[in-house]
């Protein structure tokens, strides 16, 4: 029961295809996990098992008829409880929102379930995806499957809990200034923020509209791919939606990277951790190894970044929470509340401002690109941090750390690729992000890919932790 939780989508579709697995077997063996460990690990803030397993029996059902609903066909999925969906609570991880149900389903969500995936239920967030640690005064803070002590990383933590726990095959993320690289690096899965506007999100609440990006998260890149390929595609809803062809991303996977261009910008080596410098420099090493050419690149621009990302961040979200902050600012949690009343300090010209860096920073990034094919970081530059007492001031601080490092993914709008490159002495994943130019997840995919056959048939991986000895 515990391998079926941890097979990856790719490998359990031709298994259902088959007739080798039962969708209902997969279903029971999450719900199992989910029932004994996320007392513990607050990964969802709202399960559906009984719809489930009606889903999972009619995708049964249907293979037993040999009729395909779709490339996900029987697969469990969670969903992050910003995106709407249909009869079923959306709180935003948001007690003010505890009890609405939204009368639709988000673009995305509309898309996984025609692929033929199983919706698992609603995964934990940071309040209304304001911070990367998850804490959650609300619902409760996810906490790490490598140890419970410490954290997930956010705001889609819930996200990467239930993919390193078993308790999701696949899940959705949303990134912001860096939502979902975060907590894909502190869990040690696989997430990637595509390209702005390659992905609705359309029926996700937002954050700062003209920074979400919507995108998916799992256990192997294969899984990233299959799942980018169904989540993109223009959405006549969303005013800058890409009116581009989605093309088939898996067939960027298993190629080698002979002669790949990898630029390391110098910008991202400050600060490091020295764990998480040792472990990226080895994944440098890496790739050298496997033919790719890796160069150190100077994009000083990059350093507006910070800058431009929290003034947009803040304009635009205290003005969607505009109503809510004059009438019950208490509603919010403190460090969501505080980053909000900031924006409310900023005017027109600090916004301009930002918007002229953002586009400084997009103009640097487009040039690099003419030089490298993609450029490689350290996902966030430090370890894993321990559980504080005081959470309000380690959100907070939290963010300050992370956010020079997945801002410029976020201000520019190109695409982003976190995976794990090893553990830290702790016992907690470290990972790097992979960076292209817009729409070339194609490069990401080949190059992540050929990470990770690497990774995982290398000293550096361990099995993701099975967890249910903490309930014994």
């Amino acid at each position: 029961m515990t391998e079926l939780a941890f097979l990856t989508a790719s490998e359990l579709v031709p298994l259902f295809k088959a007739k080798k697995v039962s969708p209902v077997e997969v279903l029971r063996a999450i719900f199992r996990r989910i029932e004994k460990l996320d007392s513990t690990y607050h990964s969802y803030i709202t399960t559906i098992p009984d719809d489930a397993l009606k889903q999972a029996q009619e995708a049964e059902a249907a293979i037993m008829r040999n009729k395909d609903l779709g490339p996900l066909h029987g697969v469990p999925v969670g969903i992050k409880d910003l995106y709407h969906t249909k009869g079923i609570r959306t709180t935003s991880g948001s007690g003010m929102l505890r009890d609405f149900i939204p009368k639709m389903n988000a673009t995305t969500v509309e898309k996984l379930l025609k692929a033929g995936s199983i919706m698992t239920g609603k995964l934990n967030t940071h309040e209304m995806a304001g911070g990367v640690s998850s804490i959650n005064p609300f619902y409760g803070a996810s906490r790490n499957p490598w140890n419970p002590n410490y954290l997930t990383g956010g705001s889609s933590g819930g996200s990467g809990a239930a993919l390193a726990a078993g308790l999701a095959t696949l899940a959705t993320g949303s990134d912001t200034f860096g939502s979902i690289r975060v907590p894909a690096s502190m869990c040690g899965v696989y997430g990637i923020k595509p390209t702005y506007g390659l992905i609705s999100p359309h029926g996700i609440t937002p954050l700062a509209a003209s920074l979400d990006h919507p995108g998916p998260m799992a256990r192997s890149v294969s899984d990233l791919a299959l799942m980018l390929g169904i989540m993109a595609g223009y959405d006549e809803k969303f005013p800058v939606s890409l009116k581009v062809k989605v093309p088939d991303y898996t067939q960027s996977l298993n190629k080698d990277i002979q002669g790949l261009k990898i630029g390391v910008p110098g910008y991202f080596l400050q600060g490091l951790d020295n764990e998480v410098e040792k472990l990226f420099m080895n994944a440098l090493n890496t790739f050298t190894s496997m033919g790719a050419i890796v160069t150190e690149v100077s994009l000083p621009e990059l350093s507006m970044s910070t800058f431009a990302g929290y003034v947009v961040l803040t304009v635009e979200s205290s003005n969607y929470h505009l109503d809510m902050l004059r009438t019950n600012p208490s509603g919010f949690g403190n460090d969501v509340r505080i980053l909000f009343e900031s924006g409310l300090l900023l005017d027109h010209t600090h916004y301009i401002r930002a918007q002229q860096a953002r586009r400084k920073i997009a103009d640097t990034l487009k040039k690099s690109f003419g030089e490298v094919d993609i450029l490689a970081a350290p996902a966030i530059p430090i370890t894993v941090p321990r559980f504080q007492e005081n959470w309000v001031l380690q959100s907070i601080e939290l963010t300050n750390r992370c956010m020079p490092f997945t801002a410029p993914g976020n201000t520019s709008g190109i695409p982003s690729l976190s995976a794990p490159i090893g553990f830290s002495s702790n016992g907690l994943p470290v990972g790097m992000q992979l960076m292209a130019d817009h729409l070339r997840e194609d490069l990401l995919f080949q190059a992540g890919d050929a990470w990770e056959k690497f990774y995982k048939g290398s000293s550096l991986h361990k099995q993701f932790p099975d967890g249910l000895e903490t309930t014994k």
